[in-house]
């Protein structure tokens, strides 16, 4: 019988790296000026987490396929937890910057075992409910990260964040040791570039994996663009201040979290295409209330946020059965599969940030109007996927 790891294990290890992603931002100030550092300089703490949490997640896939899920994940922990030490003990920004890469590494693994290990375990079907609970505990995770981070910098100072980050990762690693049965029973034969290479090749070339890992994609790319571009709105456009953004945020934060929730509860009742399809038809209706009223100038905190909050339950919808689908769809390799799928994700993010600014020096509809394509080419690659799934050409 195939052991069975506890899933509040498997959150609790998905949770550390948005966790210590996210609670250091609003430290980032504080730690500039107490390290002698300007903000561009600082900013290279987020900035490098988020290219290593994309390429570590490349990196982690193939070692988990070739060693199995335990030893991978363990070492990864444990590079996170050098990682914070390292940060927490930093007297200049490129130590800091050296502590963040070490944790962003050893998170990436966390991020895609936790997902794969769950795949082992459940296969297809069932994965996606249990996988709503994962992507919910990361929803949580990114929604307290900030304010926990805020109050620990103001109480203790910015290491103070990074020692929250080690007695997190630490605790989680001893229970890894401790509780975590190896699940993967197929492992890769070797780890030569060139076999790495092909199990990508490989991968890529399932167009239901495309379809379901674009799919997933453009749906967090409506969010990312929202989130990088809403304080700006609130700021300039609505009059507001940081704390109402900070406030209506929770809006959206809170509708992922429910719509991760009920995800799960909608696993055993409705096949993961119809829970996908359902998803990001919400996801669609929520991006053309924002456009619609755009175009009515009726742009206020609630018909900015609300609709917003839509398009991000719908996310919690699909997206825990979007990703269990594609990596589901490669036998043998799902480690690489589930890596190869946030590397595209967090590094679509990244491209989307840098679109941001030009976007809204074009106004509030062509923003929007990117936001309604996005669900909108998720439709279209879930459909390629459905399609592909059930052999139609």
């Amino acid at each position: 019988m195939r052991p069975t790891p506890a899933l509040p294990l498997l959150v609790a290890i998905a949770m550390a790296s948005p966790l210590a992603l996210n609670a250091f931002v609003p430290a980032m100030p504080d730690a500039a000026q107490a390290l002698g550092a300007d903000i561009g300089t600082i900013q290279l703490t987020f900035t490098a987490y988020l290219l290593t949490l994309a390429f570590g997640q490349l990196i982690s896939g193939p070692l988990a396929d070739y060693f199995g899920r335990r030893p991978v994940l363990l070492v990864g922990l444990g590079l996170h937890v050098t990682g914070s030490l390292l940060a927490a003990s930093a007297e200049g920004v490129m130590a800091l910057v050296a502590g963040r890469v070490l944790q962003a590494l050893g998170g990436s693994t966390a991020m895609v075992l936790a997902r794969t290990i769950i795949l082992d375990v459940h296969g297809r079907a069932g994965a996606a409910g249990r996988m709503g609970y994962v992507v919910m505990a990361i929803a949580i995770a990114q929604s307290i990260a900030p304010a926990l981070g805020g109050y620990l910098n103001l109480w203790g100072g910015w290491n103070a964040i990074f020692y929250l980050s080690v007695l997190m990762g630490g605790v989680v690693w001893l229970l890894a040791l401790r509780l975590l049965p190896e699940t993967c029973t197929d492992t890769s034969e070797n780890l030569h570039l060139g076999r790495v290479l092909r199990s990508y090749t490989e991968v890529l070339g399932s167009r239901q994996y495309l379809g379901y890992a674009l799919s997933t994609t453009c749906i967090a790319s409506a969010f990312y663009l929202f989130v990088g571009s809403a304080p700006y709105v609130v700021v300039n456009q609505l009059g507001g201040t940081s704390a109402d953004f900070g406030t209506w945020f929770l809006a959206v934060s809170l509708a992922f979290m429910l719509g991760s929730f009920c995800s799960t509860r909608l696993a055993g009742r409705f096949s993961v295409d119809q829970v996908v399809l359902l998803g990001n038809g919400l996801s669609l209706l929520g991006a053309l209330a924002l456009v619609i009223l755009a175009l009515q100038n009726s742009l206020s905190f609630s018909t900015l946020f609300l609709p917003m909050a839509l398009v991000t339950f719908g996310r919690g919808l699909s997206q825990p059965n979007a990703q269990s689908a594609a990596i589901s769809c490669s036998s043998g390799a799902a480690a690489t599969a589930s890596g190869l799928m946030g590397f595209i994700q967090l590094m679509t993010g990244a491209a989307i940030a840098q679109l941001v600014p030009l976007l809204l020096e074009w106004g509030l509809v062509p923003l929007f109007v990117c936001i309604l394509l996005a669900p909108i080419l998720a439709l279209i690659a879930h459909w390629s996927a459905h399609r592909s799934s059930t052999g139609t050409v």
